[in-house]
């Protein structure tokens, strides 16, 4: 029981990648799926955000170095910066891609009257 509470958030986030593959895979409403597929990417980027969290750390910016620029340095007291950035990254392309999809619904939608999958594969065919 400890293990489960002392990793608390890892559990969370298990959880919500497990209702958005569900709702990718068993809904058959397409703004269901893209929903899903949001709340799975939404919970990949609070896995990596808080993985790269280092307790008692701070930022890398080195101040009071000498004249020639040389400082010791402890590399365990500051946070690694890159994981943030590259997940602000990856909320961009979720948004983008959640605009795609909405759009591409949308056309879907105004071609054949329906989002539901098995009615558009029966159009289609």
């Amino acid at each position: 029981m400890e293990f489960i509470v002392a990793k608390y958030n890892y559990w969370i986030y298990i959880i919500l990648m497990m209702i958005g593959f569900y709702a990718m895979i068993a809904k058959k409403n397409l703004i269901k799926k893209i929903i899903g597929m949001n709340i799975f990417q939404t919970a990949i980027i609070l896995f990596f955000v808080s993985t790269a969290y280092k307790k008692g750390a701070t930022l890398p910016i080195l101040t009071n170095a000498d004249a020639h620029g040389e400082h010791a340095i402890a590399v365990a007291q500051y946070l690694n910066p890159l994981p943030h950035v590259l997940m602000l990254t990856a909320i961009v392309v979720m948004v983008a891609t959640l605009g795609v999809a909405l759009a591409i619904a949308i056309m879907i939608y105004r071609r054949y009257g329906t989002l539901n999958e098995d009615e558009i594969l029966k159009a289609i065919k």
